[in-house]
């Protein structure tokens, strides 16, 4: 994957190369666009090596289920992270609001 140096007048377009196809993209970030395409770029070729097809569009394809994949499984750990740490807080606020009422009744 190659990237030229942001272009245009408001200097947030960036060009990329993906799976040796080049691509213009706009966004607010050039740097992270440019990140973005490199890990697409990554996907499509480790793809392209465990698989037979030379079809770009069936690479692509793949490239997004495996990307889908991490995605979801990020997700779902992201999630379970978030469920403990509430439910930590909830216990915590409990602790926390008995200390204070008793603190109140001894004062």
């Amino acid at each position: 994957m190659s990237q030229s140096s942001p272009t245009g007048s408001n200097g947030n377009a960036v060009r990329v190369e993906i799976f040796d196809q080049g691509y213009n993209l706009r966004g607010s970030d050039p740097d992270y666009i440019g990140k973005l395409a490199e890990y697409v770029d990554g996907k499509m070729r480790a793809v392209a090596e465990q698989t037979a097809t030379i079809d770009s569009m069936r690479l692509a394809v793949l490239a997004a289920l495996n990307i889908a994949d991490e995605y979801h499984i990020l997700k779902r750990k992201y999630d379970a992270i978030a469920n403990d740490l509430n439910r930590r807080t909830t216990t915590l606020e409990g602790a926390l609001d008995e200390v204070l009422q008793e603190s109140r009744r001894a004062g």
